[in-house]
């Protein structure tokens, strides 16, 4: 059965930071270029930061020099961290999984407000 389980979100002030991890399983989870995207309240779900099987790191403009994204594939795990929030951050976070030819895998999401 595949699952992807996030974690780490959680109530924070502008300015902190949080660590969100995504356990993946039920799948070649190496083999799969792993994201994090976000939807905040009336908007759409968007890609936030992307990771490639080969380890090549993607990110939105508005997260960059704020959020880095890794994994660990002998863990079956994504982490995002994210420092310097602010209340724009503020969205439910989803972590992705996808391979060419096959459909994605989402996870359930982890809320991440962001009080000013």
């Amino acid at each position: 059965q595949v699952q992807l389980v996030e974690s780490g979100g959680g109530l924070v002030q502008a300015g902190g930071s949080l660590r969100l991890s995504c356990a993946a399983s039920g799948f070649m989870f190496s083999r799969y270029a792993v994201g994090w995207y976000r939807q905040a309240p009336g908007k759409e779900r968007d890609l936030v930061a992307h990771i490639t099987s080969a380890g090549s790191r993607n990110y939105v403009d508005s997260v960059k020099g704020r959020f880095a994204i890794s994994r660990d594939n002998a863990k079956n795990t994504v982490s995002l961290q994210m420092n310097s929030l602010k209340p724009e951050d503020t969205a439910v976070y989803y972590c992705n999984a996808a391979v060419t030819g096959n459909s994605p895998y989402w996870g359930q999401g982890t809320q991440v407000p962001v009080s000013s």
